[in-house]
């Protein structure tokens, strides 16, 4: 194909949910370069949506199946596809996008230059205006901050999400390695980003995490509090991670942040309510606020409810208990599954075709081999 099969690549990614579009600069066709042999690149332009076995892929990118099934399993390796595994079946294969996707599976493999290149593409590469209509990620309150006046769904509470599964993994935080790649940062934990079920399963079969019980997945959401850490699970009922993010270092609370209305972007069903008569102005809210959303007046805490986006570390850690979470008026839709959340992020980037796909084919795929065991 030449030179030119990263220009299609890059055109290919840029078909799947989160997209991947284009800069003046050409800095996301050397993050390719980085990443993908052009060996690599060749085969993956050949993987879909639907998850399928090494022979389909072979037959579509006119190799044997001895070779495809080869290549795809070190491309799974390197995190550049996403592979499936099911007990008594052949492998499966599918395309996976940039973000969130083959850009965390870097985790632990990270150099300077592709720090400083995905730093270049981020503003690009987030749109705050597709995110407003189709958010990927959604925030949660940390379990402190729950009050029991609350009436709160299970999907809703990070402990249940939890609960809900069998199978746990731990990964070390892309967003603040490629930080302290830079110099830059917090000294927040770095272990500490969770995955759930198939997903768990993936990133301990390639080395990118190490498996966990449940009681240390429900620890590490408890360490995540204590260090002041907003919940981030993807935008679904039925989520397959749960990332633990800083204001610093977050790619997404970052171009967040440059918003003057946060609150606007995100799916979250909280806001933080001050009860002034009892706020003793020590200041603790401002410290553990990742998006600059309090501030102090005089000797009272005055919140942005406009950059307020309900994670709820203000609430659990008011040593006079003057600051409380309470609904929106308007809700937040949150899809029941990865499917729904990845067909309304097409509809919103204008793919039509591409979800007909997911809808008429993911769905039955996808809906069996997320079945529990």
């Amino acid at each position: 194909m030449g030179a030119d099969v990263y220009q299609k690549l890059a055109k290919h990614l840029d078909r799947l949910p989160a997209g991947f579009p284009k800069t003046g600069s050409g800095v996301e066709l050397r993050i390719l370069r980085r990443l993908f042999t052009q060996e690599d690149a060749e085969l993956a332009l050949y993987l879909t949506l639907i998850p399928e076995e090494p022979r389909v892929i072979a037959r579509r990118a006119r190799i044997t199946v001895e070779e495809a099934a080869r290549r795809l399993e070190e491309l799974d390796k390197k995190g550049l596809i996403l592979g499936i595994r099911r007990k008594g079946e052949p492998p499966l294969y599918m395309a996976q996008q940039f973000v969130v996707g083959f850009w965390e599976a870097q985790v632990n493999t990270l150099d300077r230059e592709l720090v400083q290149d995905f730093e270049e593409y981020l503003p690009t590469l987030f749109d705050l205006n597709s995110w407003r209509k189709a958010p990927q990620l959604r925030t949660i309150p940390v379990n402190k901050s729950i009050s029991v006046r609350n009436e709160v769904m299970p999907y809703e509470q990070a402990e249940e999400l939890v609960r809900a599964k069998e199978s746990f993994a731990v990964s070390n935080c892309i967003c603040r390695q490629e930080h302290h790649i830079l110099g830059k940062g917090c000294d927040k934990p770095v272990e500490s980003c969770l995955t759930l079920g198939m997903a768990a399963e993936s990133v301990v079969r390639t080395g990118r995490g190490r498996a966990i019980s449940r009681e240390e997945a429900l620890e590490i959401l408890h360490r995540a509090e204590k260090a002041g850490l907003v919940l981030q699970p993807a935008n679904a009922k039925d989520p397959l991670f749960i990332c633990t993010c800083c204001g610093c270092c977050c790619g997404v609370l970052r171009s967040l942040k440059r918003d003057r209305k946060p609150a606007s972007l995100v799916s979250s069903p909280f806001l933080a309510h001050l009860a002034t008569e009892t706020c003793k102005g020590c200041g603790a809210c401002v410290k553990r606020c990742q998006m600059d959303a309090v501030s102090m007046n005089e000797e009272k805490a005055v919140p942005n409810l406009d950059r307020c986006i309900g994670c709820g570390l203000c609430v659990s850690t008011c040593p006079t208990n003057s600051i409380s979470l309470v609904r929106k008026a308007e809700q937040s839709y949150v899809p029941k599954d990865i499917i729904e959340t990845s067909i309304k992020m097409m509809k919103t980037r204008g793919k039509i075709r591409m979800v007909k796909l997911v809808g008429m084919q993911v769905r039955s795929k996808l809906d069996r081999l997320l079945a529990p065991k």
